[in-house]
């Protein structure tokens, strides 16, 4: 329940400042915050990430729900299985994200962007996100890192075919 739970609030967080964005700010002001290393803005993607695919907004809508829904798919099997802690946390935060950012896309056309980090290279300075893409991307990594995790099996098979016992310290 924990697991969705974290995909619930990612998406409630999320829309609920986007709202606030949509109705508060202005697109055309940057508001420098943390001391200028970050600025809030308000921006429109009508595309994917960086904009990529905003001629085939249509078809962007559509890849993003298949994605969306393969991803519960993926959730919903995992939740039934027992461990994979790391697995659940990462596809919770990704579908959080990517329930929140495909609603944009589908309820208004476009997502909602509304932080970005300032840089010396301007390319990147110009670059807006949001807290879903945040989440989508350490969601990612998180599922990914789960596939280092140990097993426990992986570690008993590992020590009976080596012969050792759990009590025997690795100098014996």
């Amino acid at each position: 329940m924990v697991y969705v739970t974290v995909a619930g609030v990612i998406f409630l967080l999320d829309s609920v400042i986007k709202f606030l964005v949509e109705h508060l700010a202005d697109g055309r002001k940057r508001v420098p915050v943390f001391g200028g290393k970050m600025y809030l803005t308000k921006y429109h993607n009508k595309g994917a990430f960086l904009n990529f695919g905003e001629s085939r907004r249509v078809a962007v809508r559509y890849v993003s729900l298949a994605l969306t829904a393969g991803c519960f798919v993926v959730f919903v099997v995992t939740l039934g299985r027992k461990g994979k802690g790391l697995l659940k946390l990462g596809l919770s935060m990704m579908l959080g994200g990517a329930f929140s950012n495909t609603y944009d896309r589908m309820a208004r056309g476009y997502v909602v962007d509304y932080a970005g980090f300032s840089s010396k290279w301007k390319r990147f300075s110009d670059i807006a996100f949001n807290i879903s893409d945040f989440c989508i991307i350490i969601g990612a990594m998180l599922s990914a890192l789960s596939r280092a995790e140990k097993k426990p099996e992986t570690v008993k098979a590992a020590t009976a075919a080596s012969g050792k016992t759990d009590r025997e310290s690795p100098a014996s």
